[in-house]
C-alpha cells in the first residue's frame, strides 16, 4: 500500500470508531488488554524519572496506566485528531500534552525522552524503520522502547481459534457497534499481514538500538519487544 494510502485509510478509520474505541477494545479483549499494559510498564522499569512519549496513543490507555506507576512526564502522540480529542478529555489529569503526529517525522528535539511507547500501533505506520530511526533519535542514552503488538500464536489450536476469532466475531461485533465496516476488518487483515512480514526485533537492532529484548503472553496472542539505545 503506497504510504499516501495508507495514512489516509489510517486516519479515517480511527477517526471514524474514536467514539467506540475504549468499549471495543475492553469488549473484545474481555478485558485482558488492562494486564497487557500493566505488564508492559512493569518490564520497561519506568518510574516518577520517567519522560514518556506515548505514540499512537489512541484515547489514553497506555498514558494513564504509566501515570499510575507514577510516570510524571508524559506526552501523547497520533495520527488521528479525534483520538486525541479523547485522549484529552479522558486523560488531562495526567498533566502531559497531545500532539497530532505521524510516528516516521516526530517533531521533537534530540534526546527529549527517556521512553517511547506503542501499544497496538506499530502494524499501522507506513514506513517502520524510520519510524524506529526517529524513536532512536529522540531518545536519550539508555532510553527504551517498549512495544506493545499482537501477533499469531505459534499453538496449532490456539492459533485456529485466535483466526476464527479475528476474521468472523470480531469484524462481526465491531461492525454492528460501531457501523464502520472497514475498520473491523482491517484489523484482522493488519494483524496477519504484520505477523507474516515484520520483525521487530531486527529492525529495532538496525535502526540503532542495542539490546532488544521480547515476551509473549496469554498464549501467544501479544508480544511485547523492548528495545534500549
Amino acid at each position: 500500500m503506497e504510504v499516501t494510502n495508507k495514512k489516509s485509510q489510517v486516519k479515517r478509520i480511527f477517526d471514524s470508531i474514536s467514539h467506540r474505541y475504549d468499549f471495543l477494545n475492553h469488549f473484545l479483549s474481555v478485558g485482558v488488554d488492562v494486564y497487557w499494559r500493566k505488564k508492559a510498564i512493569r518490564l520497561s522499569g519506568m518510574s516518577d524519572q520517567t519522560k514518556l512519549l506515548d505514540i499512537a496513543c489512541g484515547t489514553g490507555d497506555f498514558a494513564i496506566t504509566a501515570k499510575k506507576f507514577g510516570v510524571q512526564s508524559i506526552v501523547g502522540a497520533d495520527l488521528s485528531l479525534n483520538m486525541l480529542t479523547f485522549f484529552k478529555k479522558k486523560a488531562d489529569w495526567i498533566c502531559g500534552k497531545a500532539v497530532e503526529t505521524v510516528a516516521e517525522h516526530l517533531p521533537f528535539k534530540d534526546r527529549s525522552f527517556t521512553n517511547i511507547t506503542v501499544a497496538f500501533g506499530v502494524r499501522n505506520f507506513y514506513d517502520i524503520p524510520q519510524a524506529f530511526r526517529s524513536f532512536h533519535r529522540i531518545l536519550s542514552s539508555g532510553g527504551k522502547v517498549t512495544v506493545l503488538e499482537f501477533r499469531l500464536p505459534e499453538n496449532f489450536f490456539v492459533r485456529n481459534f485466535y483466526l476464527f476469532y479475528f476474521n468472523k466475531i470480531l469484524p462481526f461485533i465491531g461492525r454492528i457497534i460501531s457501523k464502520d465496516k472497514e475498520a473491523y476488518t482491517y484489523l484482522p487483515e493488519s494483524v496477519g499481514e504484520f505477523d507474516r512480514k515484520v520483525d521487530l526485533v531486527a529492525i529495532l537492532k538496525t535502526s540503532g538500538f542495542s539490546q532488544v529484548e521480547k515476551h509473549s503472553f496469554t498464549f501467544g496472542l501479544v508480544q511485547v519487544v523492548i528495545a534500549e539505545k
